[in-house]
């Protein structure tokens, strides 16, 4: 399930960056291409990989595990809505709104243990739903309210990007890089307990001033700078020579989270009517999910396509998938923030990374099929 998810996800990034160009498509079809179809279900999965390790627990049931694919579901009906003119997107918030639900009430249930004291990244991954869950009733919301459609469509999308994407990869990420380069972060609970109020607090406000009220998307931006400095400083402190290497998964990692605070900046700008909704969106995804999900991809794929024992065959997989990982990390860096700031062919950039990891994805799948 979950390599059929990253298949589709890469997929759904390649028709994001590639579709614009070959067919007349708005703006909002390929961003929900590579969100809504790409990167949401493919978090959900994520998420069944992960609760599991922290909460030292079984692997999920089979009902749990198809909630992704619900989230898929929801994904291609609402580029269908875009792409056709059509309202649909309102069945697809309601069925994304029931898998994130049920989603929810697994990770508690999971977490409920009296004798498992819960890691601090599943209060993250429920803040995340939780964030979700609003964006998706912003979406019912412009039904009822179709005179402040436009400003819950801006509250929607921060909900979503700061919000569950933001919120997970953020959580995410201080597990997965310390994996990736080899070496425990000591601190990396404490900090996720600690700054779990500035990130949630500052998504609320960025998606509120978004919406209504400007000066509050400025401070929002500014409390979500708080937990991405205290990251990046502990980053630099114990890991600065594994994400200045040409190739790695790390230095992908750092690159995503580069282009998350890029993204946050742009997204304060965007509210200031400084620069545009598009370029913003484009931004997102060209400099952070790009980079994340590669970087994470590249990370985990050989373990869930042959869970338990690492083996050497492992490590040859891992070695193909990370080749040149921090050199395709800045060129989505840099590719995000030409496109970000009105730069368009600035997205060549991306597309020439992406396509180079699909190449290396190809090429490793001959090991895999060993």
């Amino acid at each position: 399930m979950l390599v059929a998810l990253v298949l589709t996800t890469l997929a759904s990034f390649a028709a994001s960056v590639v579709l614009p160009r070959a067919l007349s498509l708005p703006p909002a079809a390929h961003v929900h291409l590579a969100l809504a179809m790409g990167v949401m279900p493919l978090i959900l999965g994520a998420m069944t990989h992960f609760v599991p390790v922290l909460t030292r627990s079984a692997a999920p049931r089979t009902g749990v595990k198809l909630i992704p694919i619900l989230m898929l579901a929801s994904g291609a009906l609402t580029v269908f809505s875009f792409t056709a003119a059509q309202q649909t997107y309102y069945l697809a918030a309601f069925l994304a709104l029931v898998a994130a639900a049920i989603f929810i009430g697994w990770i508690i249930k999971r977490t409920s243990n009296p004798l498992n004291k819960p890691h601090p990244c599943l209060h993250w991954y429920l803040a995340a739903l939780v964030c979700l869950m609003l964006a998706l009733a912003a979406v019912a919301a412009m039904l009822l309210w179709p005179q402040q459609h436009l400003a819950l469509k801006r509250l929607h999308l921060h909900l979503n990007a700061l919000g569950f994407v933001g919120l997970t990869a953020v959580a995410t990420l201080q597990v997965l890089l310390p994996t990736a380069a080899g070496r425990f972060d000591p601190q990396a609970a404490q900090r996720l307990r600690l700054d779990l109020k500035w990130a949630l607090g500052g998504t609320l406000l960025a998606a509120c001033g978004a919406a209504w009220l400007t000066p509050l998307a400025w401070l929002g931006a500014a409390l979500w700078a708080v937990p991405l400095f205290h990251l990046g400083k502990a980053w630099i402190a114990l890991y600065l020579n594994d994400i200045r290497r040409l190739h790695g998964a790390a230095p992908s990692l750092a690159a995503a989270l580069a282009g998350f605070a890029t993204a946050l900046m742009f997204g304060a700008l965007h509210a200031g009517n400084l620069l545009s909704s598009s370029d913003t969106a484009h931004a997102f995804i060209l400099a952070f999910l790009f980079p994340l999900v590669t970087g994470a991809v590249s990370q985990l794929l050989p373990v869930w396509l042959r869970p338990g024992q690492q083996t050497a065959w492992h490590a040859l997989t891992r070695q193909k998938l990370v080749q040149s990982g921090g050199i395709r990390g800045l060129m989505f860096l840099a590719g995000g923030l030409l496109v970000g700031l009105g730069w368009h062919n600035g997205i060549w950039l991306a597309i020439a990374a992406l396509t180079a990891f699909l190449f290396q994805l190809g090429l490793a799948a001959r090991t895999i099929t060993k």
